[in-house]
C-alpha cells in the first residue's frame, strides 16, 4: 500500500459510525456452552478426589522408580485405588524393562580450593571404580562449547559442562538446556572424558541436584555421569575464573541389574456406543527414586481420574469409552507407553491426552483434531474460557507416554500448565506433597472434566488426523 492510498484509507475510516467499525473487527460469537458441561466443570472447582490421591500414593507408596519394589507396590496400590472408585475394567498389565538403579554418589573438589559437592547420578551413569576418580575438570560453559572441543582432547578428565535454565511459562527452556543431560555424556565420552558432571537441569537455586535419564549410544561406553547442585555449579565456574587447575574426587556406584517387572494400570469408563472409539487419558505412575514424586506425576494420574470420575458419576455414560491409563517406567524411557501401543494400538483410539507437568494451572489448550470434529475445539475454547484458559494454535498430542498412539494418527488434546515452578522442583528430593496447590490442582481437574464432558460426548466423527513432521 502507497502512503497516498494510505491516508485515503484512514480518511474514509474516520467517517465510519462507531457501531458499524465494531461490527466490522469484532470476533466471531463463541459457541455456546451446555449447561450440564458447565455443571460439571463448575463442581470440578470442589473436587477433594485429586488431593486424595496425591496424597495417597505419595503417603502409603512413596518414591516409584521403575522396575523395582516401589514401582511394583504402586501397581497394586493403584488397581485397588481405582476399583475404590468405582472404574471398571481395572487392571495391571505387566512387561519387562532393563532397570538401572543407584548407589553411593559423592563427590569433592580436592585442589586447588578443596570443597564438597552435592550431585545426584543420572540415570543410565555408568560407575566410577570402588575407590572413585580423581582427575582434572575441564570446564565447558555451555554444552556448545563441549561440542567444540577437539576429538580426544578430554581424555582421563571429568568434563563439566554449565547450563542455565531459566523459567518459561510453556517449559520451552527444557528442551534448550536439556541436551546436557539427553546427549552431553555420550558426547563426552566420544571425547575421552572420564566422567561428566553438568549444572542441574533445573530453574532453583538450592543444593537439590536434578535427577534424570541420559543414554549411550550402542558402541559407547557409559561413563560416570552426574548432575551439580545450581550453586555447586557456579562454585566449579568461579574456580575455574581463577585459572587454576580444577581436580576432582567422584564416587558414582550405580548399576544394571537386569531385566525387571514394569507395568500399566488401567481403568475405564465404558461409553455407550462401542464404535465410536476410545478417548485416552492418564498420567505415569512411576517416578525418580530422590523424593516421593508429588509433581511428577502423581499430580498427573490423580488430575485425569478424578476427572474420568466426575464423568462416571455423572449419572449418564458418555458417548465414547474413556481409557484411564497410568503408565509405567515414562522417567526412564517411556516403556509404559510403547507397551501400551504394542499392545492396544489396533483398537480405535480417538483422541489421546497426557497429564504430566505438575499441578499448576492449566492456562492453554491446543487440539489437533480432524476437520470433520473441527467444531469440538470451539466448544472446547468456550467451556474452558472461565477457568482462565486461552486457546493456542500449536500441534496437540503432547506427551512421551501417548506419543506411540498419537504416531497412528490419533487426534490430540493438550491442557498445558504454567511451567513457572515446575523445574524448580523437577527431579529433585523436593518433590513432595507440600508443592501441590489444591486450588491449582482443583482447577487442572475442572479443566480436565469440562474437556471430558465435550470429547467424550461430542456428536462429531472424530477419525484419524494427519501430522505435520516436527524438524
Amino acid at each position: 500500500m502507497t502512503k497516498r492510498t494510505l491516508i485515503a484509507a484512514l480518511a474514509v475510516s474516520a467517517v465510519l459510525s462507531i457501531p458499524a467499525l465494531a461490527q466490522r473487527t469484532a470476533p466471531p460469537a463463541p459457541a455456546p456452552v451446555d449447561a450440564k458441561v458447565a455443571a460439571l466443570r463448575d463442581a470440578a472447582l470442589k473436587d477433594d478426589v485429586a488431593y486424595d490421591i496425591v496424597e495417597g500414593l505419595t503417603t502409603e507408596v512413596g518414591a516409584r522408580l521403575a522396575g523395582t519394589e516401589g514401582e511394583a507396590r504402586a501397581r497394586v496400590w493403584a488397581v485397588a485405588k481405582l476399583k475404590a472408585l468405582g472404574f471398571k475394567n481395572v487392571r495391571a498389565e505387566p512387561y519387562r524393562m532393563p532397570v538401572w538403579v543407584r548407589g553411593e554418589e559423592r563427590a569433592e573438589i580436592v585442589a586447588p580450593f578443596p570443597q564438597k559437592l552435592a550431585l545426584t547420578a543420572l540415570g543410565n551413569s555408568g560407575a566410577t571404580p570402588a575407590e572413585g576418580l580423581t582427575a582434572e575438570v575441564v570446564v565447558f560453559p555451555t554444552y556448545g562449547d563441549l561440542v567444540a572441543a577437539p576429538a580426544g582432547s578430554l581424555t582421563g578428565k571429568i568434563a563439566y559442562v554449565g547450563n542455565t535454565m531459566a523459567p518459561t511459562q510453556d517449559g520451552s527452556s527444557y528442551g534448550a538446556a536439556g541436551a546436557a543431560r539427553f546427549v552431553g555424556p555420550a558426547l563426552a565420552a566420544s571425547k575421552g572424558a572420564a566422567a561428566i558432571v553438568i549444572r542441574s537441569i533445573g530453574t532453583d537455586t538450592n543444593r537439590l541436584p536434578h535427577a534424570g535419564n541420559t543414554n549411550f549410544p550402542a558402541g559407547t561406553t557409559a561413563i560416570p555421569a552426574a548432575a551439580l547442585s545450581a550453586p555447586d555449579a557456579t562454585l566449579i565456574e568461579a574456580m575455574a575464573k581463577r585459572g587454576k587447575p580444577i581436580r576432582m574426587k567422584l564416587l558414582l556406584t550405580p548399576r544394571h541389574i537386569g531385566e525387571q517387572e514394569s507395568g500399566n494400570v488401567i481403568a475405564e469408563v465404558p461409553g455407550s456406543d462401542p464404535k465410536a472409539g476410545i478417548v485416552l487419558i492418564g498420567g505415569h505412575l512411576d517416578s525418580w527414586d530422590l523424593a516421593t514424586g508429588a509433581i511428577d506425576d502423581a499430580s498427573g494420574v490423580a488430575i485425569t481420574a478424578a476427572a474420568a470420575k466426575r464423568i462416571l458419576d455423572s449419572g449418564k455414560r458418555p458417548r465414547r469409552t474413556i481409557r484411564v491409563v497410568w503408565w509405567g517406567s515414562e522417567e526412564v524411557g517411556g516403556f509404559g507407553g510403547r507397551d501400551y501401543a504394542a499392545k492396544h494400538g489396533s483398537e480405535r483410539h480417538v483422541v489421546a491426552a497426557e497429564s504430566d507437568f505438575g499441578a499448576d494451572r492449566v492456562w492453554r489448550f491446543e487440539t489437533t483434531l480432524p476437520d470433520s470434529a473441527k467444531p469440538v475445539a470451539d466448544r472446547l475454547a468456550s467451556a474452558l474460557a472461565p477457568l482462565g484458559i486461552v486457546r493456542g494454535t500449536a500441534q496437540a498430542g503432547d506427551g512421551a507416554d501417548i506419543a506411540p498412539i498419537v504416531a497412528l494418527g490419533v487426534a490430540g488434546v493438550d491442557l498445558n500448565q504454567s511451567g513457572l515452578r515446575y523445574f524448580d522442583t523437577h527431579h529433585t528430593a523436593d518433590d513432595t506433597l507440600d508443592r501441590v496447590d489444591p486450588e491449582q490442582l482443583r482447577q487442572n481437574v475442572a479443566a480436565w472434566t469440562a474437556m471430558l464432558a465435550i470429547v467424550a460426548n461430542a456428536p462429531e466423527e472424530i477419525g484419524p488426523v494427519q501430522r505435520a513432521q516436527k524438524p
